[in-house]
Protein backbone atom coordinates (compact mmCIF):
# COMPACT_ATOMS: atom_id res chain seq x y z
CA UNK A 1 0.00 0.00 0.00
CA UNK A 2 1.46 3.27 -1.00
CA UNK A 3 1.52 6.26 1.39
CA UNK A 4 0.21 9.51 -0.12
CA UNK A 5 2.69 12.42 -0.13
CA UNK A 6 2.18 15.24 2.37
CA UNK A 7 0.26 18.29 1.11
CA UNK A 8 2.40 21.07 -0.44
CA UNK A 9 2.50 24.60 1.12
CA UNK A 10 2.86 27.95 -0.62
CA UNK A 11 3.86 31.39 0.71
CA UNK A 12 1.05 33.92 0.56
CA UNK A 13 -0.96 36.59 2.38
CA UNK A 14 -3.21 35.62 5.28
CA UNK A 15 -6.89 35.39 4.59
CA UNK A 16 -7.72 38.05 7.24
CA UNK A 17 -5.43 41.13 7.49
CA UNK A 18 -4.94 42.68 10.93
CA UNK A 19 -7.05 45.78 11.63
CA UNK A 20 -5.62 49.08 10.27
CA UNK A 21 -4.69 51.76 12.80
CA UNK A 22 -6.95 54.82 13.02
CA UNK A 23 -5.82 57.76 10.82
CA UNK A 24 -4.11 60.81 12.26
CA UNK A 25 -6.28 63.91 12.27
CA UNK A 26 -5.07 66.40 9.67
CA UNK A 27 -6.10 69.49 11.64
CA UNK A 28 -3.98 68.28 14.57
CA UNK A 29 -0.91 68.22 12.34
CA UNK A 30 -1.64 71.72 11.00
CA UNK A 31 -2.17 73.06 14.53
CA UNK A 32 1.22 71.73 15.64
CA UNK A 33 3.01 73.17 12.61
CA UNK A 34 1.51 76.63 13.17
CA UNK A 35 2.30 76.40 16.87
CA UNK A 36 5.96 75.51 16.26
CA UNK A 37 6.40 78.29 13.69
CA UNK A 38 4.56 80.80 15.89
CA UNK A 39 2.90 82.00 12.68
CA UNK A 40 -0.79 82.93 12.82
CA UNK A 41 -1.06 81.71 16.43
CA UNK A 42 -4.80 82.41 16.64
CA UNK A 43 -5.41 80.07 13.70
CA UNK A 44 -3.20 77.41 15.27
CA UNK A 45 -5.17 77.59 18.53
CA UNK A 46 -8.53 77.27 16.77
CA UNK A 47 -7.31 74.34 14.65
CA UNK A 48 -6.05 72.57 17.77
CA UNK A 49 -9.39 72.89 19.56
CA UNK A 50 -11.38 71.78 16.50
CA UNK A 51 -9.02 68.81 16.05
CA UNK A 52 -9.64 67.64 19.64
CA UNK A 53 -13.40 67.55 18.98
CA UNK A 54 -12.98 65.61 15.74
CA UNK A 55 -10.62 63.11 17.33
CA UNK A 56 -13.12 62.39 20.09
CA UNK A 57 -16.01 61.88 17.66
CA UNK A 58 -14.18 59.94 14.95
CA UNK A 59 -11.81 57.91 17.08
CA UNK A 60 -8.81 59.34 15.21
CA UNK A 61 -5.26 59.64 16.48
CA UNK A 62 -3.33 62.89 17.04
CA UNK A 63 -4.61 64.12 20.41
CA UNK A 64 -1.06 64.89 21.54
CA UNK A 65 -0.42 66.84 18.33
CA UNK A 66 -3.60 68.87 18.77
CA UNK A 67 -2.86 69.64 22.42
CA UNK A 68 0.75 70.60 21.62
CA UNK A 69 -0.34 72.87 18.76
CA UNK A 70 -2.96 74.58 20.92
CA UNK A 71 -0.49 75.17 23.77
CA UNK A 72 2.26 76.53 21.49
CA UNK A 73 -0.23 78.75 19.66
CA UNK A 74 -1.44 80.11 23.00
CA UNK A 75 2.14 81.01 23.88
CA UNK A 76 2.49 82.60 20.44
CA UNK A 77 -0.56 84.77 21.12
CA UNK A 78 1.03 85.98 24.34
CA UNK A 79 4.25 86.86 22.51
CA UNK A 80 2.37 88.73 19.79
CA UNK A 81 0.38 90.66 22.39
CA UNK A 82 3.62 91.63 24.13
CA UNK A 83 5.19 92.69 20.84
CA UNK A 84 2.21 94.88 20.01
CA UNK A 85 2.35 96.51 23.42
CA UNK A 86 6.08 97.29 23.15
CA UNK A 87 6.25 98.21 19.45
CA UNK A 88 8.22 95.10 18.47
CA UNK A 89 5.67 94.03 15.88
CA UNK A 90 5.86 97.42 14.21
CA UNK A 91 9.65 97.14 14.02
CA UNK A 92 9.35 93.65 12.54
CA UNK A 93 6.90 94.86 9.88
CA UNK A 94 9.07 97.85 9.03
CA UNK A 95 12.04 95.56 8.57
CA UNK A 96 10.04 93.23 6.35
CA UNK A 97 8.76 96.13 4.26
CA UNK A 98 12.28 97.55 3.91
CA UNK A 99 13.45 94.16 2.65
CA UNK A 100 10.74 94.13 0.01
CA UNK A 101 11.52 97.71 -1.00
CA UNK A 102 15.22 96.94 -1.25
CA UNK A 103 16.61 98.50 1.92
CA UNK A 104 19.89 96.81 2.96
CA UNK A 105 19.89 94.88 -0.31
CA UNK A 106 21.60 95.37 -3.64
CA UNK A 107 18.48 97.19 -4.87
CA UNK A 108 19.05 100.03 -2.37
CA UNK A 109 22.26 101.36 -3.92
CA UNK A 110 22.22 104.97 -5.07
CA UNK A 111 24.71 107.15 -6.93
CA UNK A 112 27.70 108.11 -4.81
CA UNK A 113 27.39 105.25 -2.32
CA UNK A 114 30.20 102.82 -1.59
CA UNK A 115 29.67 99.23 -0.47
CA UNK A 116 31.17 95.86 0.31
CA UNK A 117 29.91 92.79 -1.55
CA UNK A 118 29.57 89.33 0.03
CA UNK A 119 32.95 87.67 -0.32
CA UNK A 120 34.38 90.80 -1.92
CA UNK A 121 33.53 89.63 -5.45
CA UNK A 122 31.75 91.76 -8.05
CA UNK A 123 30.94 88.74 -10.21
CA UNK A 124 28.11 86.21 -10.03
CA UNK A 125 24.87 86.62 -8.08
CA UNK A 126 24.37 88.62 -4.91
CA UNK A 127 21.36 89.28 -2.72
CA UNK A 128 22.55 91.93 -0.33
CA UNK A 129 25.35 94.42 0.20
CA UNK A 130 26.74 96.43 3.08
CA UNK A 131 26.96 100.16 2.60
CA UNK A 132 30.24 101.57 3.94
CA UNK A 133 31.91 105.00 3.96
CA UNK A 134 33.77 105.81 0.76
CA UNK A 135 36.73 107.18 2.73
CA UNK A 136 37.81 103.68 3.79
CA UNK A 137 38.40 100.50 1.83
CA UNK A 138 35.42 99.18 -0.10
CA UNK A 139 34.58 96.85 -2.98
CA UNK A 140 32.56 99.18 -5.21
CA UNK A 141 31.27 102.70 -5.77
CA UNK A 142 27.99 103.43 -7.58
CA UNK A 143 28.20 106.08 -10.30
CA UNK A 144 24.89 105.71 -12.17
CA UNK A 145 21.73 103.64 -12.62
CA UNK A 146 19.03 103.25 -15.24
CA UNK A 147 15.91 101.17 -15.91
CA UNK A 148 15.55 98.64 -18.69
CA UNK A 149 12.37 98.62 -20.80
CA UNK A 150 9.46 96.54 -19.52
CA UNK A 151 8.06 93.43 -21.13
CA UNK A 152 9.25 89.85 -21.13
CA UNK A 153 12.67 88.99 -19.74
CA UNK A 154 15.09 89.80 -22.60
CA UNK A 155 17.68 87.19 -21.65
CA UNK A 156 21.02 87.33 -19.89
CA UNK A 157 23.01 88.25 -22.99
CA UNK A 158 20.78 91.18 -23.93
CA UNK A 159 20.78 92.55 -20.39
CA UNK A 160 24.57 92.29 -20.22
CA UNK A 161 24.92 94.07 -23.57
CA UNK A 162 22.63 96.90 -22.47
CA UNK A 163 24.44 97.25 -19.15
CA UNK A 164 27.83 97.24 -20.83
CA UNK A 165 26.89 99.90 -23.40
CA UNK A 166 25.08 102.25 -21.05
CA UNK A 167 27.41 102.01 -18.04
CA UNK A 168 30.54 102.71 -20.08
CA UNK A 169 28.73 105.70 -21.60
CA UNK A 170 27.67 107.07 -18.20
CA UNK A 171 30.94 106.80 -16.27
CA UNK A 172 32.29 110.14 -17.56
CA UNK A 173 29.33 112.01 -16.06
CA UNK A 174 30.44 110.91 -12.59
CA UNK A 175 34.20 110.79 -13.19
CA UNK A 176 34.71 113.63 -15.68
CA UNK A 177 38.48 113.33 -15.58
CA UNK A 178 39.52 109.89 -16.80
CA UNK A 179 43.11 110.78 -15.92
CA UNK A 180 42.15 110.78 -12.23
CA UNK A 181 40.92 107.16 -12.26
CA UNK A 182 43.48 104.64 -10.94
CA UNK A 183 44.78 102.15 -13.50
CA UNK A 184 43.26 99.21 -11.60
CA UNK A 185 39.69 100.59 -11.70
CA UNK A 186 37.09 99.40 -14.20
CA UNK A 187 33.34 99.50 -14.77
CA UNK A 188 31.05 96.84 -13.31
CA UNK A 189 27.29 96.63 -12.96
CA UNK A 190 24.42 95.01 -11.08
CA UNK A 191 21.65 93.61 -13.29
CA UNK A 192 18.29 91.90 -12.69
CA UNK A 193 18.02 88.12 -12.69
CA UNK A 194 15.19 86.23 -14.34
CA UNK A 195 13.65 85.76 -10.87
CA UNK A 196 13.88 89.41 -9.80
CA UNK A 197 12.52 90.47 -13.22
CA UNK A 198 9.27 88.65 -12.39
CA UNK A 199 9.01 90.83 -9.27
CA UNK A 200 9.30 94.03 -11.31
CA UNK A 201 13.05 94.63 -11.05
CA UNK A 202 14.29 96.55 -14.11
CA UNK A 203 17.18 98.55 -12.65
CA UNK A 204 20.80 98.32 -13.76
CA UNK A 205 23.30 99.82 -11.30
CA UNK A 206 26.64 100.97 -12.72
CA UNK A 207 29.66 100.96 -10.44
CA UNK A 208 33.42 101.21 -10.26
CA UNK A 209 35.42 98.28 -8.90
CA UNK A 210 38.96 96.97 -8.78
CA UNK A 211 40.13 94.87 -11.72
CA UNK A 212 41.78 92.55 -9.18
CA UNK A 213 39.07 90.28 -7.77
CA UNK A 214 40.72 90.50 -4.35
CA UNK A 215 41.50 94.22 -4.60
CA UNK A 216 39.58 97.10 -3.08
CA UNK A 217 39.05 100.81 -3.62
CA UNK A 218 39.91 103.57 -1.17
CA UNK A 219 38.36 107.01 -1.29
CA UNK A 220 35.67 108.28 -3.63
CA UNK A 221 36.34 108.34 -7.38
CA UNK A 222 33.81 111.08 -7.97
CA UNK A 223 35.08 114.11 -9.87
CA UNK A 224 32.29 116.25 -11.33
CA UNK A 225 30.59 119.59 -10.68
CA UNK A 226 30.14 118.63 -7.03
CA UNK A 227 33.87 118.17 -6.36
CA UNK A 228 35.67 120.26 -9.03
CA UNK A 229 35.93 124.03 -9.40
CA UNK A 230 34.39 125.91 -12.33
CA UNK A 231 37.66 126.19 -14.29
CA UNK A 232 38.37 122.49 -13.99
CA UNK A 233 34.86 121.62 -15.15
CA UNK A 234 35.12 123.99 -18.13
CA UNK A 235 38.43 122.47 -19.20
CA UNK A 236 37.12 118.89 -18.93
CA UNK A 237 33.95 119.70 -20.87
CA UNK A 238 36.09 121.09 -23.70
CA UNK A 239 38.20 117.95 -23.52
CA UNK A 240 35.10 115.73 -23.76
CA UNK A 241 34.13 117.26 -27.11
CA UNK A 242 37.24 115.83 -28.75
CA UNK A 243 36.96 112.51 -26.93
CA UNK A 244 33.45 111.97 -28.30
CA UNK A 245 34.61 112.60 -31.87
CA UNK A 246 37.58 110.26 -31.56
CA UNK A 247 35.31 107.50 -30.26
CA UNK A 248 33.13 107.73 -33.38
CA UNK A 249 35.79 106.04 -35.51
CA UNK A 250 34.30 103.65 -38.11
CA UNK A 251 34.03 100.00 -37.28
CA UNK A 252 36.25 99.02 -40.21
CA UNK A 253 39.77 99.02 -38.84
CA UNK A 254 41.59 100.27 -41.96
CA UNK A 255 41.09 103.22 -44.27
CA UNK A 256 41.66 100.91 -47.23
CA UNK A 257 38.44 99.09 -46.31
CA UNK A 258 36.31 102.20 -45.88
CA UNK A 259 38.07 105.37 -47.03
CA UNK A 260 34.90 107.44 -47.22
CA UNK A 261 33.92 106.44 -43.66
CA UNK A 262 37.35 107.30 -42.30
CA UNK A 263 37.43 110.60 -44.14
CA UNK A 264 34.05 111.51 -42.63
CA UNK A 265 35.39 110.57 -39.20
CA UNK A 266 38.48 112.73 -39.72
CA UNK A 267 36.16 115.61 -40.57
CA UNK A 268 34.29 115.12 -37.29
CA UNK A 269 37.57 115.10 -35.40
CA UNK A 270 38.70 118.28 -37.18
CA UNK A 271 35.45 120.00 -36.16
CA UNK A 272 35.82 118.80 -32.58
CA UNK A 273 39.44 120.00 -32.38
CA UNK A 274 38.37 123.44 -33.58
CA UNK A 275 35.50 123.52 -31.08
CA UNK A 276 37.78 122.52 -28.23
CA UNK A 277 40.30 125.22 -29.13
CA UNK A 278 37.50 127.79 -29.29
CA UNK A 279 36.16 126.80 -25.85
CA UNK A 280 39.63 127.14 -24.37
CA UNK A 281 40.11 130.60 -25.86
CA UNK A 282 36.67 131.89 -24.89
CA UNK A 283 37.22 131.51 -21.14
CA UNK A 284 39.22 133.73 -18.83
CA UNK A 285 41.47 131.32 -16.99
CA UNK A 286 43.36 131.82 -13.71
CA UNK A 287 46.63 133.69 -14.21
CA UNK A 288 48.82 130.61 -13.80
CA UNK A 289 46.87 128.70 -16.45
CA UNK A 290 46.51 131.36 -19.15
CA UNK A 291 49.77 130.75 -21.01
CA UNK A 292 49.64 126.90 -20.84
CA UNK A 293 46.02 126.88 -22.03
CA UNK A 294 46.79 129.34 -24.84
CA UNK A 295 49.71 127.17 -25.96
CA UNK A 296 47.43 124.13 -25.95
CA UNK A 297 44.87 125.98 -28.09
CA UNK A 298 47.58 126.87 -30.63
CA UNK A 299 48.65 123.25 -30.74
CA UNK A 300 45.04 122.24 -31.39
CA UNK A 301 44.87 124.66 -34.33
CA UNK A 302 47.77 122.84 -35.98
CA UNK A 303 46.15 119.49 -35.19
CA UNK A 304 42.87 120.59 -36.71
CA UNK A 305 44.62 121.49 -39.97
CA UNK A 306 46.10 117.99 -40.22
CA UNK A 307 42.78 116.31 -39.48
CA UNK A 308 41.14 118.47 -42.15
CA UNK A 309 43.74 117.32 -44.68
CA UNK A 310 43.02 113.72 -43.68
CA UNK A 311 39.33 114.35 -44.30
CA UNK A 312 40.17 115.52 -47.83
CA UNK A 313 42.71 112.77 -48.57
CA UNK A 314 42.39 111.22 -52.05
CA UNK A 315 43.74 107.84 -50.95
CA UNK A 316 44.50 105.77 -47.86
CA UNK A 317 48.22 106.58 -47.80
CA UNK A 318 47.55 110.31 -47.73
CA UNK A 319 44.90 109.78 -45.08
CA UNK A 320 47.34 107.93 -42.84
CA UNK A 321 50.02 110.58 -43.30
CA UNK A 322 47.85 113.45 -42.05
CA UNK A 323 45.94 111.37 -39.54
CA UNK A 324 49.25 110.41 -37.91
CA UNK A 325 50.39 114.03 -37.70
CA UNK A 326 47.01 114.98 -36.28
CA UNK A 327 47.28 112.34 -33.57
CA UNK A 328 50.76 113.53 -32.62
CA UNK A 329 49.46 117.05 -32.11
CA UNK A 330 46.64 115.95 -29.82
CA UNK A 331 48.85 113.58 -27.85
CA UNK A 332 47.83 113.74 -24.16
CA UNK A 333 51.37 114.73 -23.16
CA UNK A 334 50.77 118.12 -24.77
CA UNK A 335 48.04 118.88 -22.20
CA UNK A 336 50.03 118.07 -19.05
CA UNK A 337 51.26 121.63 -18.42
CA UNK A 338 47.76 123.13 -18.72
CA UNK A 339 46.32 120.44 -16.50
CA UNK A 340 48.96 120.99 -13.85
CA UNK A 341 48.19 124.72 -13.81
CA UNK A 342 44.51 123.93 -13.26
CA UNK A 343 45.12 121.39 -10.51
CA UNK A 344 43.97 118.39 -12.54
CA UNK A 345 45.55 114.94 -12.79
CA UNK A 346 48.73 114.95 -14.90
CA UNK A 347 49.27 111.24 -15.62
CA UNK A 348 47.56 110.17 -18.87
CA UNK A 349 45.52 106.96 -18.60
CA UNK A 350 46.82 103.83 -20.30
CA UNK A 351 44.40 101.85 -22.44
CA UNK A 352 46.85 99.21 -23.65
CA UNK A 353 45.15 96.35 -21.81
CA UNK A 354 41.63 97.68 -21.48
CA UNK A 355 40.37 98.10 -25.04
CA UNK A 356 38.18 100.79 -26.51
CA UNK A 357 35.37 100.35 -24.02
CA UNK A 358 37.64 101.03 -21.09
CA UNK A 359 38.21 97.55 -19.77
CA UNK A 360 37.04 94.03 -19.19
CA UNK A 361 34.58 94.90 -16.47
CA UNK A 362 31.79 92.57 -15.59
CA UNK A 363 28.79 92.48 -13.38
CA UNK A 364 26.66 90.90 -10.72
CA UNK A 365 23.06 89.82 -10.96
CA UNK A 366 20.69 90.68 -8.15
Amino acid sequence: MSIPPPPQMAWGHPHHAPPRPAPVNGLAISALVLGVLCFLPAVGLVLGLVALGQIKRRGERGKGLAVGGAVLSSLGLVLWATALATGGASAFWDGFREGVDGESTAYALTTGQCFDAPGGSLEGITYDIEQVPCAGEHDGEVFASFDLPGGAYPGDDEITRSADDRCYALDSDYAMDAWALPADVDVYYLTPTRQSWRLGDREVTCLFGNTDEHGTLTGSLRNDETTLDADQVAYLKADAVLDAALESEPGAGYAEDDLSGHRAWAGRVADAVAERAGLLRDRTWPAAARRPVADLADRLDRAGAEWRRAADAPDADTFYEHCGKGYDLIDPAGAVTARKALGLATTPPSYEDTGDAGGDGGGMEV
